[in-house]
């Protein structure tokens, strides 16, 4: 059997995302930031008509194109839109991989025929794709490197579907590829510029050439690449690895408009999807839920977790204050339930009692942290650091581990605060002094304890040089901890102890 290959090409992805909700009718491109100057990163065809190009200047652009209408790019956003097409394209092939940034690649053998052949599988293809907005260039041929070639560099766009791509004949890649420019093999610019110089600018001008001396100039790499594309060297397409997706949906028979009805149906799609989060050994950490309506309106509620969790049960109760408030409108005919954010979950082993404490701890912060943000919920995390103020960091509950064991070194006051000045002369332990209006005299002290700032940070506070700290315990029952500044006489308190 023959082998076949598809490459899909997606010129335009970036842009086609940003506009798929957002259409806009004048020249449109994404603008992303290189060094120190913002370049055009994506373009729809209007920009393109308007005479600009991909990689130029922003600022040069805009005096081209007064009329440019720019967006940040969101190049986490164009990697999981490629991603989304790589899982889609499973429909047609088993063995799906990427082609660079903007292109995917499939083994289309033994498979074409189920979809009565190539042409018609590339008609499907390209009618979805057009219905979604996505500009593409797709070519099937005998290898790899020839569906990239003619993808890229041949005729025939995707859309519309009446002209659906380029299909190389079987056994004819060489005709097929003649004609093409040699970047289509895949070379880097400086190989094909030399080439250029030679007088080489198409594929068949290189095939007639000898070999032994484009490989002693240019190295292996040339020879390489024209092996590929014309089928004397292997290149198997390898299927990228399926990254973990985690949502399911249900279609309803009759529209649901009560509470209950949909928080049943939410508790049949927790249990599939922490069923998966299980197998994968992960948990949720951010979930939506999907509400589409008989008017074609759609409700979305988010949920977020303090810890990953996969318990249907915990989720749920959730859920309920948040579905109270939707507007099921005429009814609700589906429910789509979908994890955003995921992290790993390893299985724990622990105690009934503990378990029971640390479930109840977690779903106190998902609520605190759903109503509040979690980014407000905090937690001490202990610094290395031997500054008292420094020895230890304000961390979210939701985004952190708790330290059980502190690491161990002197004793610190339970409340520390700003260094508040005392009126006291001289470098003694006053045994008398004034705080907070109140007269406090020394029963007892323990010190001095010498603390010198870090010299390789600027710390404001500790301008004032080195610092003698002492702990003193009051007649009146206060223990607070004292410092002295030698280099800058004065004394201050700057905790309390329990």
């Amino acid at each position: 059997m023959r082998r076949r290959v598809l490459s899909l090409w997606f010129p335009k992805l970036a842009s086609d995302q940003a506009l798929r909700h957002r259409s806009c009718d004048a020249p449109f491109a994404l603008n992303l930031r290189v060094g120190n100057a913002d370049h055009l990163h994506c373009l729809n065809r209007q920009a393109e008509a308007a005479g600009l190009r991909r990689g130029m200047g922003l600022a040069d652009a805009r005096a081209l194109c007064p009329g440019l209408v720019t967006r940040p790019a969101d190049l986490v956003r164009e990697a999981a839109g490629l991603a989304a097409l790589l899982r889609w394209a499973g429909r047609y092939s088993p063995m799906v991989g990427h082609e660079g940034s903007d292109g995917l690649v499939a083994d289309l053998t033994g498979v074409a025929h189920l979809w009565g052949g190539e042409a018609a599988l590339l008609a499907d293809l390209a009618g979805r794709l057009a219905r979604a907005g996505i500009t593409a260039r797709a070519a099937v041929a005998d290898t790899r490197g020839a569906a990239y070639a003619l993808a890229r560099h041949g005729e025939g766009p995707l859309a519309p579907p009446s002209d659906c791509g380029v299909i190389a004949p079987p056994g004819q890649g060489l005709a097929a590829l003649a004609d093409l420019p040699l970047v289509a093999l895949r070379l880097d610019h400086e190989t094909a510029t030399a080439l250029a110089r030679l007088g080489l600018r198409r594929i068949a001008d290189l095939v007639t050439q000898p070999r032994a001396p484009l490989a002693r100039r240019f190295g292996p790499g040339l020879l390489l690449r024209l092996d590929q594309a014309l089928g004397a060297m292997a290149e198997p397409v390898s299927p990228a690895a399926a990254t973990p997706y985690f949502a399911v949906r249900m279609t309803l028979p009759e529209p649901i408009g009560l509470i209950a009805d949909v928080e049943a149906g939410l508790a049949r799609l927790l249990d599939q999807i922490c069923g998966k989060l299980l197998a994968a050994y992960c948990g949720a950490r951010w979930l939506r839920l999907e509400l589409q309506r008989v008017d074609r309106g759609d409700v979305a509620v988010e949920v977020g977790l303090a810890r990953p969790m996969r318990d249907a049960r915990r989720i749920a109760a959730l859920f309920r204050p948040a579905l109270e408030s939707v507007d099921a409108g005429f009814g609700i005919d589906r429910l789509r339930l979908v994890v955003t954010v995921v992290e790993p979950m390893p299985p724990e082993q622990l105690g009934n009692v503990v378990q029971a404490g640390k479930d109840a701890f977690d779903d106190l912060v998902t609520r605190l942290g759903n109503r509040l943000g979690f980014d407000r919920i905090t937690r001490f995390l202990p610094a290395d650091s031997h500054i008292p103020e420094q020895s230890y960091n304000l961390a979210p509950v939701a985004y952190s581990q708790a330290v059980n064991d502190w690491p161990s070194g002197p004793d610190r006051p339970l409340q520390i605060f700003p260094p508040e000045p005392l009126m006291v002369q001289g470098a003694q332990l006053p045994q008398q002094f004034r705080w907070r209006r109140m007269s406090l005299t020394i029963a007892r002290a323990t010190g001095p304890e010498r603390i010198e700032p870090e010299w390789w940070l600027d710390t404001p506070a500790w301008r004032s040089g080195l610092r003698d700290y002492w702990k003193v315990e009051t007649t009146q029952g206060r223990r607070l901890w004292l410092f002295y500044t030698p280099r800058n006489p004065g004394w201050f308190v700057q905790g309390e102890f329990a």
